[in-house]
């Protein structure tokens, strides 16, 4: 326990309390409700050996005040019944919001060291050259990694937005991403959305307008949400072309040969 301004602001109080009802000479035990509220501030401000040290002077001091105010000395049994209520009563106080003071510092803590984790986990992510994009349940993006947005050219706000994913096949669609002629872009896309709908982990690869491939695999997580992954294959792809070919493969990427895409998409 650290000893500052939190830890004596209780017992002092308390104390104050009880030498004020001496001055304005009142019974200590008109003041139980009142010491009864010290011993949880206290309690909540530094924890629970604060507050039994209020509840130990609260106790004490309404014991001395009661002796105080009788000419006969000795107290008779309902002061004694109400004295040990009134301990029953601070020093129930003092454990209890001790206790949920604790619990909810320790969820901070763990609240702290996740948010933290999570931070170092999301910079991590943005150094690999693999496209990242984590989906809640509902298949709203809610991270989206550095790759991910050079491959498809995804502008941080619209990324930061939390877009659903169903707007990140669009997205690629209207910039002119996918290597697909345009009357197979709409079955691309559904064919994804059902992909990702299932949870099928089934890879398939994607060749960008750009030269590049990347081999997508969708990874189902426990809680319902989905993990989608593009690893760049380009080179890998390559190197299974005919050699012999290289030149005619090549010359289906100009734009006008369209109509010869899915030669291509035999030798990728």
């Amino acid at each position: 326990m650290r000893f500052g301004w939190r830890t004596i602001c209780g017992p002092v109080l308390t104390l104050a309390i009880a030498l004020l009802a001496t001055l304005l000479d009142r019974h200590a035990l008109t003041l139980a409700p009142l010491f009864v509220c010290i011993v949880a501030l206290a309690a909540s401000l530094s924890g629970f050996a604060s507050a039994l040290g209020s509840a130990t002077i609260a106790v004490i001091g309404t014991a001395l005040l009661s002796l105080g105010d009788r000419s006969t000395a000795g107290m008779t049994a309902t002061d004694l019944a109400q004295l040990a209520l009134l301990a029953l009563t601070t020093g129930g106080t003092a454990a209890i919001t001790g206790l949920m003071r604790e619990r909810l510092l320790a969820a901070f803590a763990a609240e702290r060291h996740n948010h933290a984790s999570a931070a170092r986990l999301s910079a991590a992510l943005d150094q690999v050259d693999i496209g990242i994009v984590l989906l809640d349940a509902e298949t709203r993006a809610e991270f989206i990694n550095r790759a991910f947005r050079h491959y498809f050219a995804l502008p941080d706000e619209k990324a930061d937005q939390k877009p659903p994913f169903i707007a990140l096949m669009y997205h690629g669609r209207d910039t002119d991403a996918f290597d697909l002629p345009e009357d197979e872009l709409g079955l691309f896309i559904a064919r994804r959305m059902e992909m990702v709908r299932i949870g099928d982990a089934t890879p398939i690869n994607i060749a960008l307008r750009n030269g590049e491939v990347l081999r997508f695999v969708c990874t189902a997580l426990p809680d319902g949400g989905r993990m989608l992954s593009y690893t760049p294959v380009t080179d890998l792809v390559r190197r299974t072309d005919a050699p012999a070919r290289a030149d005619y493969y090549r010359s289906l990427r100009d734009p006008q040969g369209r109509k010869l895409i899915r030669y291509l998409r035999v030798a990728e």
